[in-house]
């Protein structure tokens, strides 16, 4: 992995920590490991971390899109865990699944959006 794409790592991992900051006021090093869902959403994550393994992840994102037409505090926290999740995938996966980090920024970028913290993920 070069510089710049451990850098754009590190980047996106900081917004997914500001924004569970700042919309949840929980503060933590790893949404992966610290972000407790409830069963339901915790069963959409699992499904889409398996389809991002195996390489759907544009089709995991579509369903997440479906899932945030309903903002609640447990669809957010799911959607964190997804862009994080998707985030630890290093540059050849992405490029070879047609996927890239500027796609998870934005992804991030619209969730502030959603719920009202927008601009914030500009900073970084």
């Amino acid at each position: 992995m070069n510089y710049e794409d451990d850098y754009i790592m590190r980047l996106i991992h900081e917004i997914i920590r500001m924004l569970i900051k700042l919309l949840m006021n929980v503060d933590m090093k790893s949404p992966m490991a610290e972000l407790f869902l409830e069963d339901i959403q915790q069963n959409k994550v699992d499904r889409w971390c398996r389809m991002i393994d195996s390489g759907e992840i544009n089709k995991a994102e579509n369903e997440l899109s479906e899932l945030m037409e309903e903002r609640s505090t447990e669809n957010l926290k799911a959607a964190l865990r997804f862009y994080a999740y998707l985030n630890e995938k290093d540059e050849e996966f992405l490029v070879q699944n047609h996927f890239s980090r500027e796609e998870i920024k934005m992804g991030l970028e619209n969730l502030a959006q959603m719920y009202g913290a927008e601009g914030l993920t500009e900073i970084f």
